[in-house]
């Protein structure tokens, strides 16, 4: 067991309560009950239907072994673990390095173990230690983590290096909070940390975009090339990272196309007078370029990719051409760019839809299998027929039981496949994982042909019923349909089921908007075996294993190219890319924005503020409480306030007004603002310069008594002066 402090704590958080089948359960080094509420707004913002608990404070280690504690028994929502160095044995004072490495050694382990047992995704944050850690040393743990647990399914990685490049905060620590209640950060850094969270879970859940449409003029370069000339455009070097951005989308997976209204020889020449362009044609696995509306080409490029149009997103300088694809293709995600080019990479690194999880190797190579697909339809054209193409094509397929390795590529499948999909059923690595713990299977398919390797672009998830195999889960790649692959997995399905003793094979189908080509294929094996008033097909098991693709005779030049596509409004629940990266990009916004939300009317409000230090006390309570008007006798824990909370009014009071007041002050009687108020007149008034009152005292003493009622008669009458 590692050394990982344990412990309780008296704060109550803000989200206790009977719990919810889909949670965002924390634990954590420190109290990061500050979290809550801006995990709750992003929660919100994003349509996900989850609530915030806290599993006990201090005790990561015994809450991802504990197999009744809230990580092991959180179902559908995402574990999270917020861990700072420092807060373990070894990390107070001058640090211990060597033992904090130790412990980080541990904790990793112990994730590993525990990742194979928890049904929910882990997200594991590396948070911003103290100014006393040397940051050589805080790369190297980030670096022994992303080695630790490479490759740990389940388990996603977010590091304070990842935090602070996207939402840096220069004044991360609240020392007097952390010494009250072991609070450690202040406000904005917990909204930056929430932030980055929700980010890698949207990521994590969301349907991945696949491909990105560039405009060309005042897009990729400045100037219009049909104008100004192929060499009269210019490269900035704002213009030049956007390239880069870019061809770094395309090594994570995505496909660039160009759409264009411009002569197509006019933006090749330009790309040829330019050879300092990082992107470069061959970065383009097709284009559109011609003067047809910009929406009709998006539309175009779907058929020929064989991709839904809700897989796109647009990137264009002009409005009007934003407003009409926005108007005619809603599915795609259209982003404007800002008329200065030097604001095009901070917007850029603020769309969420931009973002990947981990890369598979099908990833990697996605480009290049689009290049040769491209290549399989030019040689498909100039077959005579489709059973001429494929008897040519020298396909191989590969089904099989699947390997572990395999299991984010799996995952992935579930996450992007529409078309060729029975159920539509969306799963988490845990989620297969769990279920292959209960006896399912799961059967993966990879094929090759004379052009290339497609890569894992199949996948079955197969139970036994009593005398029946049902096929839980069956979809393929887009790419790899009317190649007779689907025919060979059912047939595979049907041998599987003799080997189990089984005497039928269920397929069961759920409709969507996109999965008509299922329907369709499964109708083609036979509609006498779709069972009367259900989505249910039933085969028996002799037929099913005879089950093989016969092609038509037809030529295949005459097939229309996007048979398999659809354009239905697509269902994702969340849009707003674009509106996040220009609203709410930095955590001081992100603040401002939850808090406004979940401001209220005070029931009361009478007796407002009178002096100035009550109305300082009244802003810092409104801004806490997240209540206004407040009156200066309304009870701060009548108001919402909690324990928590009264350790950040402290951090704040000594932060904002320079006073130290003790938490003996919260809890010794009513706490109001004029009773605070008082409270830090008296602490003012004790803390004058007792020398000074020493000397007075003593003058004082040294008077005769009827000097002093000299005095006092000369105090008591009336200035003549002026």
């Amino acid at each position: 067991m590692p050394a990982f402090p344990s412990g309780t704590h008296t704060f109550e958080s803000e989200t206790s309560g009977e719990r919810r089948p889909s949670a965002l359960v924390v634990c954590a080094t420190f109290t990061a009950e500050p979290i809550a509420a801006t995990l709750q707004f992003w929660a919100k913002k994003l349509k996900l239907d989850y609530e915030v608990e806290f599993a006990p404070y201090g005790q990561i280690g015994q809450t991802l072994l504990d197999p009744a504690g809230l990580f092991a028994t959180n179902q559908h929502g995402f574990n999270i673990i917020l861990v700072r160095w420092e807060d373990w044995p070894g990390g107070a004072g001058a640090p211990d390095l060597v033992r904090i490495q130790e412990n980080a050694t541990d904790f990793f382990a112990v994730l590993r173990a525990a990742a194979a047992r928890l049904k929910a995704p882990t997200v594991c944050c590396l948070c911003k230690p103290s100014k006393r850690f040397e940051k050589n040393f805080v790369q190297q743990l980030e670096k022994d983590a992303k080695a630790a647990l490479q490759g740990v399914n389940g388990v996603y990685l977010l590091t304070n290096s990842e935090i602070e490049e996207r939402y840096p905060v220069p004044n991360y620590v609240d020392a007097q909070a952390d010494i009250l209640g072991h609070v450690p950060y202040t406000p904005p850094y917990f909204a930056a940390l929430a932030t980055a969270i929700a980010r890698k879970i949207h990521t994590i859940v969301a349907p991945p975009y696949k491909v990105i449409a560039l405009d060309c003029d005042n897009t990729l370069w400045d100037g219009i090339c049909g104008e100004d000339g192929p060499r009269g455009v210019r490269l900035n070097p704002a213009r030049e990272a956007m390239h880069r951005f870019f061809l770094a989308q395309r090594d994570a997976g995505m496909l660039l196309c160009l759409c264009s209204k411009n002569n197509e020889a006019d933006v090749f020449e330009t790309f040829a007078a330019h050879p300092e362009m990082p992107l470069r044609p061959e970065h383009f696995v097709s284009w559109r370029v011609n003067w047809g509306p910009k929406s009709s080409n998006l539309i175009s490029l779907a058929d020929e990719l064989g991709l839904g149009l809700d897989s796109f997103i647009f990137v264009e300088d002009d409005p009007k051409e934003c407003a009409e694809v926005e108007a005619n293709c809603p599915e795609a995600l259209t982003i404007p760019l800002p008329v200065n080019s030097d604001d095009i990479l901070e917007l850029l690194n603020h769309i969420w839809a931009f973002d990947h999880t981990r890369l598979t190797e099908e990833d990697k190579r996605r480009s290049a299998s689009y290049s040769q697909q491209a290549a399989r339809g030019l040689f498909e054209k100039q077959a005579r027929n489709l059973r001429e193409f494929l008897d040519s094509l020298q396909l191989e397929v590969r089904i099989g039981t699947m390997m572990p390795d395999q299991l984010p590529r799996v995952a992935q499948l579930t996450q992007r496949t529409n078309q060729m999909n029975f159920t539509a059923m969306r799963r988490s690595e845990a989620e297969i994982r769990a279920l292959l713990e209960q006896g399912w299977e799961c059967i993966t398919v990879d094929a090759s042909d004379r052009f290339g390797d497609y890569g894992l672009v199949g996948v079955m998830m197969l139970r036994r019923e009593d005398q029946t195999l049902v096929i839980d889960t069956f979809l393929l790649s887009c790419r790899a349909l009317g190649r007779g692959i689907e025919h060979r997995m059912m047939a595979y399905a049907g041998r599987r089921a003799v080997e189990l003793g089984c005497s039928h094979v269920d397929a069961p189908f759920s409709r969507t908007p996109r999965n008509r080509p299922a329907e369709e294929f499964l109708e083609s094996t036979g509609s006498t075996f779709r069972v009367s008033g259900t989505e249910l097909f039933r085969y028996p098991v002799e037929y099913l294993c005879k089950l093989s693709y016969r092609p038509p005779e037809h030529n295949t030049a005459e097939e229309p190219n996007g048979s398999f596509v659809t354009t239905p409004m697509d269902e994702r629940k969340f849009r707003d890319y674009v509106g996040i990266a220009r609203e709410l990009r930095t955590p001081r916004q992100v603040l401002e924005r939850a808090r406004g939300e979940r401001r209220v009317l005070a029931s009361r409000g009478s007796d407002a503020p009178r002096t100035d230090l009550e109305r300082q006390l009244a802003a810092i309570w409104e801004d806490l409480l997240h209540v206004t008007p407040i009156g200066v006798h309304d009870n701060f824990f009548d108001l919402g306030g909690h324990s928590l909370m009264a350790v950040q009014l402290l951090s704040r009071l000594k932060r904002e007004i320079g006073i130290d007041l003790s938490l003996e002050v919260v809890y010794s009687g009513e706490l109001t603002i004029a009773e605070m108020a008082k409270a830090i007149e008296l602490r003012e008034f004790a803390g004058a310069d007792t020398d000074e009152y020493a000397a007075i005292l003593a003058e004082v003493e040294s008077l005769s008594d009827e000097e002093v009622r000299a005095l006092l008669e000369a105090e008591e009458q009336p200035d003549q002066s002026g």
